[in-house]
């Protein structure tokens, strides 16, 4: 197994950047007027200051995590094949068709071997850049080729500082974000820090470089940016035209890099249909985020050769129903509070059933079951029955797809982010609640008069409490997706520690308000808050920074040494999804399965291969293996006699129970389990009985891993 040993060694003021000002600085026909002259040139100076700041503390967050990378592994020191194996499971499935892209003759070739590949799953062609978001390498690979630093930079060097620079702009991202939503950069400095020391939480770039995640989430930061723009009012039609191409490209390049971007849009979705339908957004700008969302999608399809499980996703159906329940109920915002009411009833109950309708159509025209796994887990995981579905338990026995462990707010809690987000959730929540029933109830309708409402909520403000509500829900519900949270929750405590609206709504409540006062507590407190975060943390950055380690697992780079020596280039491996992606990473070899679980085929066919692990006779597993094409078998004894996991989610419990068979060990069973007629194939297979070695012949061996080749029968 992979393990990590310790190294042997021989402030000024600004101004707010905030909206304009409704009472002052608007003409009646919305045109903003200039201010003072002292005004705008202190205004440029505070821009200038914010950005350097933005951009000093992103360039210093990429170098902080390649710090990181390089002392946990001594990443400069080790050999190639031990760089390899530390992109553990998909990270080296990934990141191997870059390699291969490198090592092509030519461009074209890389590319027609991508498209044409037969060594992913043996005895089938499939088309990489159709089944898996591996464009990213491709360009990076090609960038690598025509730019003329190959006698400076290693290609692994030029593929991971690329990942970390995309962390500056992940940082930089929600700087601008926390920026825009309060109006003062002391909010973005305070988010960046706390993205920082809350990096365990907030990110793992340092350790799944090549995760799809690691791509896109710095996108996905760069468009939640420019919608926060894009729904302050008073923009010019040159800055929202603007501003609406940025989204489309974040959006295009979020989907383009991450195979689950459609569930996170969807999401993304919902919370703009949720504001609208509350009349917290313009709906014109609304209608042109469902667009975008739409046409980034599609356009992400053509590239991935029409990828029948983006045509059919559900934020496309839910997208499109959208549009036309909105065309069929024009009169949605008008009315009193029970008529709007009833009408958002059966919006609500039209667009839902409309989504399911045209999403079964599209799955019935196209035979779409690439994603059924995903429903069936949903499914079991919220308590919608019991299931035996290997693929299902698979995920729910994972602790990433797990519930969010109470330790994670402990840790949140120990920088102030989580007192202050929940903090400013709860203030917010209110407000939104306020504001929600209000234009319900139709007493919005007088425009002129909404300044003088004690409570008010900005557009993207509102949509700023939807997002993080949302994702809130996501993360806690799978650990997984806790990046997505927790990297806006640092931006949306910032916003509200360093919002003047939030101040002021407070001081109003305790009768305290003036303009002096708000001002104060608007600066002091973040100053408070990142003097406390410095003087507590920057010693243990410190200490992270100067401790050394090294990778080290032997038992992996034997065995992949020996393959590369032992094999012919041809062979066909099988075995465990995670260690035959390090397979084709280290050594070319042609695998029969790998770790990119959304293809149905992928899954029958893992779950076939992973018979070697449950109980079946010597002969089934050896026809199992040939009928894929496989020449040799690697067995691991971390998962034939794994402990990681309790009785009922280890594996060859799930292969039992599947099967039909009595788990192994105390405890119950279900009443119709039966036992097997056969004992466990992995540890069977090494008491060479003749049964055994008529089909295996083992070949290879250390502490971790056994080699069998199978014998090739007329």
């Amino acid at each position: 197994m992979t393990t990590i040993r310790q190294r042997r060694v021989g402030k000024g003021t600004e101004a707010a950047e905030d909206q304009p000002s409704e009472e002052t600085n608007v003409k009646p026909d919305g045109k903003i007027l200039p201010g003072p002259p002292g005004g705008k040139l202190w205004n440029v100076l505070s821009i200038t200051v914010g950005g350097f700041v933005a951009i000093s503390l992103g360039l210093l967050t990429s170098v902080y995590v390649a710090t990181l990378h390089e002392n946990d592994l001594w990443f400069s020191n080790i050999k190639e094949v031990e760089r390899e194996i530390s992109f553990r499971t998909e990270c080296g499935l990934y990141y191997s068709y870059y390699k291969q892209m490198i090592q092509a003759a030519s461009i074209q070739q890389g590319l027609h071997g991508l498209v044409y590949d037969n060594k992913t799953e043996s005895v089938r062609t499939i088309n990489i850049l159709e089944r898996m978001n591996v464009y990213q390498e491709v360009f990076l690979s090609i960038l690598y080729r025509i730019l003329p630093i190959q006698q400076y930079l290693e290609p692994v060097y030029f593929y991971i500082y690329t990942l970390f620079g995309l962390q500056a702009v992940y940082v930089i991202a929600l700087y601008v974000t926390s920026w825009l939503l309060s109006g003062t950069w002391l909010s973005g400095l305070l988010a960046a820090c706390w993205y920082i020391t809350n990096r365990v939480d907030t990110t793992r770039v340092e350790f799944t470089i090549p995760l799809r995640e690691n791509w896109a989430l710095p996108f996905f930061a760069v468009q939640i940016a420019a919608i926060t723009y894009l729904l302050r009012t008073h923009l010019q039609p040159a800055q929202e035209r603007f501003t609406l191409m940025i989204v489309f490209i974040a959006t295009f390049l979020f989907s383009l890099t991450w195979q689950f971007n459609q569930f996170m849009m969807l999401i993304q979705a919902l919370a703009l249909f949720v504001l609208d339908c509350l009349d917290m957004l313009p709906t014109a700008k609304v209608t042109w985020l469902y667009i975008i969302q739409i046409s980034g999608l599609l356009l992400v399809c053509v590239l991935q050769f029409f990828n029948s499980m983006i045509l059919g996703s559900l934020l496309i159906s839910f997208n499109v129903s959208v549009l036309i329940a909105r065309t069929i109920q024009k009169n949605l915002k008008k009315g009193g509070l029970l008529n709007r009411l009833g009408k958002l009833i059966l919006h609500v109950l039209l667009v839902l059933c409309l989504t399911l309708l045209i999403n079964k159509f599209i799955k019935k025209i196209l035979n779409l079951e690439s994603d059924e796994h995903i429903f069936k887990f949903l499914k079991a995981k919220f308590g919608f029955g019991a299931t035996r579905d290997f693929d299902a338990n698979l995920y729910l026995c994972e602790e990433a797809f797990g519930l969010l462990p109470l330790n994670t707010f402990s840790r949140l809690s120990s920088t102030l982010l989580f007192y202050v987000y929940g903090f400013v959730l709860f203030l917010l929540t209110v407000a939104a609640v306020i504001v929600a029933f209000r234009n319900l109830s139709g007493s919005n309708q007088v425009q002129e008069k909404k300044e003088e409402y004690t409570v008010t909520l900005k557009p993207d403000a509102a949509y700023s409490l939807a997002h993080t509500v949302l994702f809130g829900c996501l993360a806690l519900s799978t650990m997984r997706m806790k990046y997505l949270w927790t990297s806006h929750m640092c931006v949306f405590a910032s916003f509200g520690l360093c919002s003047s609206e939030v101040w002021k709504l407070i001081l109003k409540c305790l009768h305290l308000y003036t303009s002096q006062r708000t001002q104060v507590i608007k600066y002091s407190i973040p100053i408070i808050t990142l003097l406390y975060i410095s003087f507590k943390f920057w010693p243990g950055i410190m200490d992270e920074l100067s401790e050394l380690r090294e990778f080290y697992d032997p038992d992996t780079v034997e065995l992949m040494n020996w393959i590369k020596s032992n094999t012919p280039n041809t062979a066909v491996f099988a075995g465990s999804m995670q260690l035959l992606a390090g397979v084709k990473l280290c050594t070319g070899r042609t695998l029969t399965n790998h770790p990119h679980y959304e293809d149905k085929n992928l899954r029958e066919r893992t779950k076939q291969i992973y018979q070697i692990y449950a109980k079946r006779s010597p002969g089934e597993v050896y026809g199992i293996l040939r009928s894929f094409g496989t020449d040799y078998v690697i067995l691991e004894d971390s998962i034939c006699y794994e402990r990681r996991h309790s009785r009922g989610c280890r594996l060859r419990d799930l292969l039992d129970v599947a099967n039909g068979h009595i788990m192994d060990g105390l405890g119950e069973n279900e009443p119709d389990l039966k036992p097997s007629l056969y004992p466990r194939f992995c540890e069977e297979i090494k008491k060479n009985l003749p049964s055994y070695t008529m089909h295996f012949t083992r070949v290879f061996q250390n502490k971790t891993f056994h080699v069998y080749k199978l014998a090739k029968h007329k």
